[in-house]
């Protein structure tokens, strides 16, 4: 992802993820503090059809929706998948898998143990099925920053390897 990707990535966003928006500033926040973890899908006319971004993060405290870091962690413990979405072009294609293959190469050249992220709009059984499962260190912090996504929203882990 480059910053001229941003108005795309934003215009995905607010289509596939209406319920959950994000000022275009948290994912440029994202691009600037750790590019290598933002990705779009384009097809041959570069078109971009989806995003990923991903940063390092510390377990079990996940970003609030909508909230900007200001920096990454010192001593990150997981890479955090904060955000992902495909136009409906762009699915079928086996494209989250390719993206958790992505997450794993990157988390073990961080020397990151695990994944995380935080599960809407029903997805935690896609990604449960990926291999994710419930982080069992919940606290009360974790539950309020997973609530300003939705009351049904999970934080999952996954062990790298």
């Amino acid at each position: 992802m480059h910053q001229e990707d941003l108005v795309a990535v934003n215009q995905i966003a607010a289509v596939v993820h209406p319920d959950y928006p994000e000022s275009p500033a948290v994912f440029a926040e994202r691009l600037r503090l750790f590019a290598r973890g933002c990705w779009i899908a384009a097809d041959a006319q570069d078109v971009v059809h989806g995003y990923a971004i991903s940063h390092p993060a510390l377990l079990g405290q996940p970003p609030a929706l909508n909230c900007l870091l200001q920096q990454l962690p010192a001593a990150p413990a997981c890479l955090y998948l904060h955000d992902v979405a495909l136009n409906e072009q762009a699915r079928g294609y086996g494209l989250g898998s390719a993206l958790l293959t992505l997450l794993r190469v990157q988390a073990r050249q961080l020397s990151m143990a695990q994944l995380a992220l935080t599960a809407v709009n029903g997805s935690t059984a896609y990604w449960q099925q990926l291999g994710f499962h419930e982080y069992q260190g919940a606290d009360v912090s974790l539950a309020a920053r997973i609530t300003s996504y939705a009351a049904a929203a999970r934080y999952l882990i996954m062990a790298v390897d």
